[in-house]
């Protein structure tokens, strides 16, 4: 996701041997533990250039291609992440807050057009990412193996479930998709009280 040249051959490539391309799905992603005195500049810039720039350079390089069928869908994965901001995921924070924007943006500009865009906020899906996460040099292994736990603990809802829905928005053409009860509990509060949300989440953790 962070190779220009090896993304802007791949529409050639897909055309070549499929003739077409009609779904586009943002979904690579990675996590970087630490707070953001704790991070280096290239351990910041590695993660956005995967989970921001590998959407945005994706998206430039077939557009396109989406935009000569009758019917295309672009669909970006931000976050729960992408709404509420937690400490320690400034990086993740600004990756997915950014693929917010874009996608929002985009689909003003596409509106009218063939191409549907669909920004998508999982909450808690059971994944690797948060075991996968790049530690910072100076950060904690006991610490860091805290937080993951921690983490991981609500990472409950089932990715096969996830995908149901996220499919569903993307023939629907629906502009934004919220996964789990934890996205449009803490979408709700963050509208409601957009400077003081997180304290009234963190009752709600127990935390």
């Amino acid at each position: 996701m962070a190779d220009t040249q090896a993304i802007a051959s791949l529409p050639n490539k897909i055309e070549a041997r499929h003739g077409r391309l009609t779904i586009l799905i943002n979904n690579a992603g990675v996590a970087l533990g630490g707070t953001f005195e704790q991070l280096s500049l290239e351990d910041f810039e590695w993660l956005m250039n995967i989970n921001f720039w590998g959407v945005v350079r994706l998206t430039k390089a077939f557009l396109p291609m989406l935009k000569r069928q009758r019917q295309a869908n672009i669909v970006n994965m931000s976050s729960l992440f992408g709404i509420i901001a937690p400490p320690g995921q400034t990086a993740y924070c600004a990756s997915k807050f950014g693929v917010r924007g874009f996608s929002e943006s985009l689909r003003h500009e596409l509106a009218g057009s063939s191409v549907a865009v669909t920004v998508v906020h999982p909450g808690g899906i059971a994944t690797s990412i948060a075991k996968n996460a790049r530690l910072p040099a100076g950060a904690s292994p006991k610490e860091a193996e805290t937080g993951i736990k921690a983490i991981e603990k609500m990472l409950t809802l089932s990715p096969d479930v996830a995908a149901e829905q996220i499919v569903a928005g993307m023939q629907d053409r629906v502009p934004r998709v919220l996964i789990g009860k934890d996205a449009k509990r803490a979408e709700i509060i963050q509208r409601l009280f957009p400077a003081s949300y997180f304290s009234i989440l963190r009752k709600f953790a127990g935390v």
